[in-house]
């Protein structure tokens, strides 16, 4: 089970670090870093916090999402487990946040489904290390002999 949270935890942790690169350069695709801006101009106009009159510029917040992805993508799969655990619940919200903003633009299921995936993979996760962590902390039960005998 370890090897299996293992494997998984470094995927993701890959997969979120080498998407977070792809948002920060134009260099690894061009034309892949041509279509995250458009889409990021799309996302700012929808941003969560938008409700309380705060709307970033599209391409600080490309930048803020590539950063966050590949810093906490290197810290899921290469870091030590507290920020581990950290970084997992940063990248659950952040999923969170896709999936409103992709259900605020109105966008197909087709196109909803990756983010879903991550977050799934992500909450799976994170809830089997917090089963892994509690079972290796429960103390297991000990019969305590009788010193006083029955007369």
């Amino acid at each position: 089970m370890a090897l299996l949270l293992a494997a998984l935890r470094v995927l993701l942790g890959g997969f979120f670090a080498l998407t977070g690169a792809a948002k920060l350069s134009e260099q690894i695709s061009p034309p892949v870093s041509q279509q995250m801006k458009a889409l990021f101009v799309q996302f700012a106009e929808v941003f969560p916090l938008k409700v309380f009159g705060y709307r970033p510029d599209p391409m600080s917040y490309q930048v803020a999402v590539g950063w966050l992805e590949l810093l906490a993508g290197l810290l899921l799969a290469l870091g030590p487990p507290m920020l581990q655990e950290i970084s997992n619940f940063l990248l659950i919200v952040l999923m969170m946040g896709s999936i409103f903003t992709l259900v605020s633009l109105k966008e197909s299921l087709h196109t909803c489904i990756p983010a879903v995936v991550c977050l799934v993979l992500l909450l799976l996760l994170d809830i089997c290390q917090f089963l892994v962590k509690t079972k290796a902390v429960r103390p297991t039960r000990r019969t305590i002999p009788s010193t006083v005998k029955e007369s």
